[in-house]
């Protein structure tokens, strides 16, 4: 039986919790984003409903859209204070796999912070797509994402496989037509990332290599 990626011609990636290890950042950020608007959630609660579609924490949490902004540059102001670290093996891997495949780079962070982390890692030109939040008016777990990215390297979804680690991710690439690889990365997910189905999963991103080995 063949491997279930040998004919894959490009591999689109996640950031945040599959390539860059921002939970810590992140989660900081929306604590006293929390504690700046008055609402008592903790570690936990975040945890329990966290979503890379921040405005559906925002919706969890009960905050009303008219401070949805003030939110956003509060989160901003305090992530802005950490430097979040490539996962361990990132850089390696987006090497190897970057001068055999075409790479491609579907977000939902915010395009103006992204784009200074990636220059900072000197990452920018390494992704020849590059899809943020603002990208389209549609966020993960719609496909549109990861359709724009398609089009934008040229690329059919048979020939293609998205690598994230949230079960939002896995949902976008299927109804995308795109086979998923599933990171059991930093953010609390894993659960969820499971029961999601991926058609692969590993344990860090530093192994994925191994699923395109003929």
């Amino acid at each position: 039986m063949p491997p279930p990626f040998r004919d894959v011609r490009a591999i689109l990636f996640d950031w945040d919790g599959t390539l860059l290890n921002s939970f810590e950042a992140d989660a900081a950020a929306y604590l006293a984003m929390f504690r700046a608007l008055g609402i008592p959630w903790t570690l936990a609660d975040l945890e329990r409903h966290y979503s890379p579609d921040w405005y559906r924490i925002y919706r969890a949490a009960r905050l009303p859209r008219a401070h949805w902004a003030r939110a956003d540059r509060i989160w901003r102001l305090h992530y802005s204070r950490h430097e979040s670290e490539l996962m361990p093996g990132a850089r390696g891997v987006l090497d190897a796999l970057s001068a055999r495949f075409i790479v491609g780079l579907v977000t939902s962070g915010d395009g103006s912070r992204v784009r200074r982390e990636l220059r900072r890692f000197g990452l920018t030109r390494l992704f020849r797509a590059r899809i943020y939040a603002e990208s389209t008016e549609r966020r993960k777990p719609h496909p549109a994402p990861l359709e724009l990215a398609l089009r934008r390297l040229r690329a059919v979804p048979e020939s293609a496989v998205y690598v994230g680690d949230a079960p939002e991710d896995i949902l976008m690439a299927r109804r995308a037509g795109v086979r998923s690889i599933a990171v059991l990365g930093s953010f609390p997910t894993h659960a969820r990332l499971r029961a999601a189905r991926p058609d692969a999963l590993i344990e860090r991103i530093v192994h994925l290599p191994r699923l395109f080995e003929e």
